[in-house]
């Protein structure tokens, strides 16, 4: 790949002139980015073919966020929210971690878990044992189901047996732990589990119930650091905030529930616009920040280095895929996989997560300097002033005076607007 992501200047680019930074900066054609426009993206046609009873679709801003280097390479990061200050925020963050190499990733492997539910077992002691004695008979099923999954190098690992004390009783739990190689897994867990269910009731002399994967893909973490530079951060005094403020989401899952909500500004916007299910990414997520003790806490943890930067880092676990869904349906979706040019569901994995790190650190600076809504509002100042009706030549005009009013509302942008209008 080899480009910067380093882009002065974009923000202020026209989007026809950032599709064309990104097509050449990406050694792609501007056909292939033709896809963000409405009017060549995803039609009802092939949307009534991805779900039922449609109806039309729904379009989300696609941003890019630049600056990124993720493990010494520069990524521009294609991110889709409805949210202001997000793209921008992710895009500063990198900005500030650039400089100390970005961000360094590590994973635990792309492996996924089904479990299988038996009830109405007599000895779940002994019937876990005889489980486990099945080990090699069980894999050798659930693998056969997938043999194109084990000639790429996956399929199951092994087998976990737990005993779950419910109201109902103690219910027999079977785990299979997959690696998934480039999907998000699913589906490959799921059919592994239906399959292999009739036996494992035989041995253990129960009934089977439920047979589905578990979105809490604690096998599956990915780990994301950076060193964010003092100076560019506006000095000691912001890094120490920072880190008050981290100290305070880990001790409080009052403010860790904001916490992580910024974190995942980030990783959802990015999962969205690749595809992926944005609501099995946060199901894991907002799982993994539960920790053993049974507390909610932040996912992400803010330091000081000894020469006085703030190091950040996250962990979580982060379910996407490469192959299969919506990633190889969604003409959108597929161009921003092109853009990113990822080889492997882990690799898009990490920069996912450098994203989300990416974003809460730029929350967490907002915080800790001027606080959320300065930066935020002035944002979402350009989306009040589009809603009131500006046209493009009066929208910076009527921004300017929202802010200089302190009264970001549609009811003042109207207001505004009417008054432009009259003095021409």
């Amino acid at each position: 790949m080899g480009t910067s992501s380093r882009i002065p200047g974009f923000k202020d680019a026209t989007v026809d002139e950032r599709r064309a930074i990104v097509a050449e900066r990406r050694g792609l054609s501007a056909d292939e980015l033709a896809v963000f426009d409405p009017r060549s993206g995803l039609d009802v046609s092939s949307a009534d073919h991805m779900v039922e009873n449609v109806i039309g679709t729904l379009a989300v801003p696609v941003g890019i966020a630049t600056n990124f280097t993720v493990n010494g390479v520069d990524r521009l990061v294609p991110m889709a929210t409805e949210e202001p200050s997000v793209v921008a925020a992710a895009s500063n963050a990198a900005r500030m971690a650039r400089v100390h190499g970005g961000f360094h990733t590590s994973h635990s492997g792309p492996v996924m878990q089904a479990q299988i539910q038996l009830v109405e077992v007599t000895d779940p002691e002994a019937a876990r044992l005889r489980i486990l004695e099945a080990t090699e008979e069980i894999v050798a099923a659930a693998d056969a189901l997938d043999p194109k999954l084990v000639e790429f190098g996956g399929g199951v690992q092994g087998l976990d047996v737990r005993l779950v004390a419910t109201r109902t009783g103690t219910h027999v739990i079977v785990h299979l732990v997959v690696d998934v190689r480039d999907a998000m897994g699913a589906n490959a867990v799921n059919t592994m589990a239906e399959a292999v269910a009739p036996r494992l009731a035989e041995i253990s002399g129960g009934r089977s119930l439920l047979r589905i994967l578990t979105n809490k893909a604690d096998r599956r973490l990915v780990r994301a650091r950076a060193i964010f530079d003092k100076d560019l951060l506006g000095g000691a005094e912001i890094v120490d905030n920072i880190v008050h403020a981290s100290a305070f989401a880990e001790a409080d899952p009052y403010r860790a529930a904001t916490h992580n909500k910024g974190i995942m500004n980030g990783i959802t916007a990015a999962v969205l616009a690749t595809g992926n299910d944005t609501r099995a990414v946060e199901a894991g997520c907002h799982s993994h920040a539960v920790g053993p003790d049974g507390r909610y806490s932040a996912l992400s943890h803010f330091e000081r280095t000894p020469e006085g930067h703030l190091s950040g880092t996250l962990e979580t676990p982060m379910a996407v895929g490469l192959v299969g869904g919506a990633t190889k349906v969604h003409p959108v979706a597929k161009a921003a996989v092109r853009i990113l040019d990822v080889a492997t569901a882990t690799e898009l994995a990490e920069i996912i997560v450098a994203v989300g790190l990416a974003q809460n650190l730029g929350a967490c600076r907002a915080l800790a300097a001027e606080g959320i809504q300065r930066g935020h509002m002035s944002l979402h100042a350009r989306t009040i002033a589009a809603t009131a009706g500006a046209t493009s030549t009066e929208l910076d005009r009527v921004v300017e005076r929202l802010i200089a009013d302190q009264n970001i509302r549609a009811e003042h942008a109207k207001t505004i607007l009417a008054e432009l209008r009259a003095t021409r």
